[in-house]
């Protein structure tokens, strides 16, 4: 028996249903998780619920049971979304960072363009055919449940702990030979001693507490005060303040932008024409295949990432691809209103494939990259799950509304309206986004120690100025840099000392 839907709100409440729980939960049990057993240990239970929800799914006969077990997908997926990025951050070198953290959204998009396939495989089969599109979702969580125990922990994650070997046994296997291991080892530590000195004077010690109560109850809540502490120095201590509200920005900023809108109702977009007498005039099949290709799209898009992530930087590829992915998807509002069905549907296809040609380069791997570097050790699980929680939550808020929300502005109205937001998160990256790249993860406190204040004043007062004579007129410019580098500053001393010499 097939999971049959009353309306657009329920049909909206079981898209949501993983994103919401995702949020509220799934994205929370990370930080206790990763204390608790590790980054690899977290990935592991969440793959567990990745594997049997979904199977659950395949043989739910109402839709309360769908909707239950989509609500356990979203523990996995929040748990997962919050984790991965930071085990590929601390384990990658700086100069390609970004590179290595790319591989999140090929990833992902590769399991959007598989899903988009399975779709068209199996769509024809008779009764069960919505099961196998379920259930094919369990087939990556096998390799993973195993393949996860045979990586290495995270370094920096067992200096926090205090487990030095450990440590270094795993930059082994990480690096190419000893040497890299034992300077980038000796690098790490440095750093890291640096940055729970700075932090703990601040009230936000780096290492894990060593807990002193006795009883297990004690212990239990002692380290429930430590959570909610860190969770609140989010927004009280500066240097992770400046990070949070970055975070915060490109991380909603891939909401605003609308590529979820059209993973999850790809077809309800392309064959829904302004004529409601006409709706749904195209066969399922011609529907599937334009998501498929749009799947493709999004997939081919992000290996250009991989090669610019580290180069351009990631802010830079945010502000150039922006203003592609309103234009766009603004082309793709007014295609609508093309009377002929059969070249509405070809204006718009053509101009949402160019919307996701654009954002996969820039929002698609900018935002889970950003996220897990900007925040200092000390507050990296619980900044990265909040962020996290953040970018699932408006994603469950947009699978929820946008059925009416369509019916009620048409889909011209919805569609100019992401484009219209697409310019308000460009506004915001430019003003609250440093950059990050080629930095390793602790000399970015000297980036986000920079108040957003001052931030704003330069991107205003010196970076604008500078592109203007840059590029608009052509000439020469050179621009002060906003960040001074420890290590920088000892080379410019260096430098000077040996100038010195010379003369």
């Amino acid at each position: 028996m097939g999971v049959s839907f009353e309306n657009d709100w329920l049909i909206g409440l079981v898209n949501s249903a993983p994103y919401f729980a995702a949020a509220v939960l799934g994205c929370w049990l990370s930080d206790p998780l990763n204390n608790y057993v590790g980054r690899r240990g977290t990935i592991f239970f969440a793959t567990v619920f990745c594997f049997g929800s979904v199977i659950g799914a395949a043989f739910c006969q109402t839709w309360p049971q769908l909707f239950i077990s989509r609500l356990l997908l979203g523990i996995g997926m929040g748990s997962k979304a919050s984790t991965v990025p930071v085990y590929a951050a601390e384990s990658a070198p700086s100069f390609f960072r970004g590179s290595f953290l790319c591989a999140w959204q090929f990833w992902v998009a590769l399991g959007i363009f598989l899903g988009f396939s399975a779709n068209l495989a199996v769509y024809q089969i008779s009764d069960i055919g919505w099961r196998l599109q379920l259930g094919s979702a369990f087939i990556p969580a096998v390799p993973l449940l195993v393949l996860i125990w045979y990586a290495p922990e995270s370094p920096r994650w067992y200096i926090k702990n205090k487990c030095y070997a450990a440590a270094y046994r795993s930059l082994k296997r990480l690096r190419n030979v000893e040497v890299q291991a034992a300077r980038d080892f000796y690098y790490m530590h440095v750093q890291i001693e640096m940055e729970a000195r700075v932090m703990a004077e601040r009230g936000a010690p780096l290492e894990n507490p060593h807990y002193r109560e006795r009883t297990p109850v004690g212990r239990d809540l002692q380290k429930a005060g430590q959570y909610i502490r860190r969770f609140l120095q989010l927004f009280t201590i500066d240097r992770v303040r400046q990070a949070t509200l970055a975070a915060h920005t490109v991380m909603i900023a891939q909401q605003m932008c609308g590529i979820n809108i059209m993973a999850f109702y790809g077809a309800s977009i392309f064959f829904t024409p302004e004529s409601s007498t006409d709706y749904k005039s195209h066969d399922a099949r011609t529907a599937l295949l334009v998501s498929w290709g749009f799947g493709l799209v999004n997939f081919v898009f992000a290996l250009p990432a991989v090669h610019r992530i580290d180069t351009l930087g990631r802010r830079t590829l945010l502000l150039v691809t922006f203003p592609g992915m309103a234009l766009t998807l603004l082309g793709a509002a007014f295609c609508f209103k093309i009377p002929d069905g059969q070249s509405q549907l070809g204006a718009v296809t053509l101009f949402i494939f160019l919307f996701a040609a654009f954002y996969s380069p820039g929002e698609g791997p900018v935002p889970f990259t950003y996220c897990a570097e900007a925040f200092p050790l000390s507050h990296r699980e619980v900044g990265m799950s909040f962020a996290v929680a953040t970018n699932l939550f408006w994603a469950g808020i947009l699978a929820l509304v946008y059925p009416k929300m369509s019916s009620a502005l048409t889909p011209t109205g919805a569609l100019g309206l992401f484009a219209g937001l697409n310019v308000v998160a460009f506004v915001m990256i430019f003003l609250w986004v440093p950059e990050t790249k080629q930095r390793t993860l602790e000399e970015l406190n000297a980036i986000f120690e920079v108040p957003t204040r001052r931030h704003m004043r330069y991107q205003i007062m010196k970076t604008i100025p500078w592109l203007w004579r840059r590029y608009v007129l052509r000439k020469d410019a050179d621009k002060e840099p906003l960040y001074v580098f420890n290590r920088e500053k000892g080379e410019a001393q260096r430098d000077r000392a040996s100038r010195r010499e010379q003369l």
